[in-house]
């Protein structure tokens, strides 16, 4: 007797229990409950006669048909999902690139140059991913990243944008109030935002080493505050609650329009192997299209960089 297959939305429950070996990681992966996986689960075995699941009282585990099956519903659903960007590429307007990046780039850098590469390349339609996911460029229909990394990616292309510096900044209301911030050492006095990250060895600058740049020695890091997000570090610092270590690039338009203020000269560089990157496919690296953003990009890139460093652009 002929069996009907598991349909797709089942077979992505499968495959998220199965990974997991945990109903309650699946569920909160796939949007369900727990109970409700564990019933899809049920449904499954019951459709194809096969049991894939061992449970005891305290966790699961695949049988060997279960584990079998796991192998297969996984290569079937990644090999739809890159069916599936393909065909969205085919469908899609010749002079239409889809940009994958973060928030944080999106916002303060990329969003308030577009008007000038609109005005370049009229053409030319831009749409967004916004995420701080490493994206597969076959299978979630992106054309290009700008990613902070290495700049080492399988089967890709990367040119490096500009590299990351940190300063401290504050709130103007904190100069109004009159606080003393004459040397690096004043600082001590108030409460120091920071980013917390770390990521294959290299440490995001931190006060301390801001502090060890700037000469002050006996530094006691007992009135630093860590974030895991940079923007959180911005907002606090904008709020007026104390100084903070931000990406000057990535708050550009908060120093001009006055929000923030640069506290000292003194500034650091995240690890030098680390930068803001252009990722796109090795495949794609003859396309107009991506050609034409990168050299638009490369050129913005290029001119701040200039203004950085006091040359003419």
């Amino acid at each position: 007797m002929s069996r009907t297959l598991p349909g797709t939305r089942a077979l992505r429950i499968f495959e998220a229990a199965g990974r997991h070996l945990n109903f309650t990681r699946a569920a909160a992966e796939v949007g369900l409950t727990p109970a409700a996986v564990s019933h899809q689960i049920k449904e499954i075995e019951e459709q194809l006669g096969l049991v894939l699941f061992m449970r005891t009282s305290r966790s699961i585990r695949l049988t060997p048909s279960g584990a079998l099956l796991l192998k297969a519903a996984a290569d079937a659903l990644d090999t739809l999902q890159r069916g599936i960007s393909r065909a969205r590429r085919m469908a899609r307007n010749p002079a239409h690139l889809r940009i994958s990046t973060s928030a944080r780039f999106a916002t303060n850098w990329l969003l308030p140059r577009l008007p000038g590469f609109r005005a370049e390349h009229p053409a030319l339609e831009l749409t967004f991913d916004i995420t701080d996911e490493v994206r597969d460029f076959a299978v979630n229909d992106i054309d290009l990243a700008i990613r902070f990394g290495t700049g080492n990616y399988d089967q890709a292309r990367s040119d490096r944008l500009f590299d990351t510096i940190i300063a401290p900044v504050c709130s103007p209301k904190l100069i109004e109030s009159g606080s003393k911030l004459d040397e690096p050492r004043d600082l001590l006095n108030h409460t120091l935002f920071h980013v917390n990250w770390k990521t294959d060895g290299m440490v995001w600058p931190n006060w301390r080493m801001w502090m060890a740049a700037a000469g002050v020695t006996d530094f006691d890091d007992s009135r630093c505050v860590g974030f895991t997000d940079s923007g959180h570090v911005v907002q606090a610092v904008i709020d007026g609650g104390g100084i903070g270590l931000a990406d000057l690039d990535m708050i550009a338009s908060d120093l001009a329009d006055g929000r923030l203020v640069k506290v000292f000269d003194i500034a650091i560089s995240v690890a030098p192997e680390y930068a803001y990157h252009l990722v796109y496919p090795e495949s794609s690296s003859e396309d107009p299209c991506i050609l034409a953003f990168r050299e638009w990009i490369k050129a913005e890139t290029k001119r701040q960089s200039d203004r950085d460093f006091g040359e003419d652009s």
